[in-house]
């Protein structure tokens, strides 16, 4: 019985570590932004978009990049949020 709910456990927290994975958090002065990786990930199929060409890792933004990135993106693919309110929450 121990090892049944060790093993339990050991799925949920696997389980819960994999769906963090999933969605970022950007913090920033006008609110954070919470981030769909995995959904992006979906949709553009193309890790290279926003990572270039270096191996795909934590992206280091300022807010001129994230913009340039996330609102460009956004605005010329005619999909997601363009508006501050839309992605920033307090």
């Amino acid at each position: 019985m121990k090892n049944l709910v060790i093993a339990a456990m050991l799925v949920a927290f696997a389980t819960s570590a994999a769906l963090a994975a999933d969605t970022v958090v950007l913090e920033a002065k006008n609110g954070n932004v919470t981030f769909n990786h995995k959904a992006h990930g979906e949709a553009l199929k193309d890790c290279k978009i926003c990572h270039g060409d270096a191996t795909p890792g934590k992206i280091e933004l300022d807010k001129d990049k994230a913009h340039a990135l996330c609102k460009d993106c956004h605005t010329k693919g005619g999909q997601g949020p363009t508006k501050c309110g839309d992605c920033h929450k307090k």
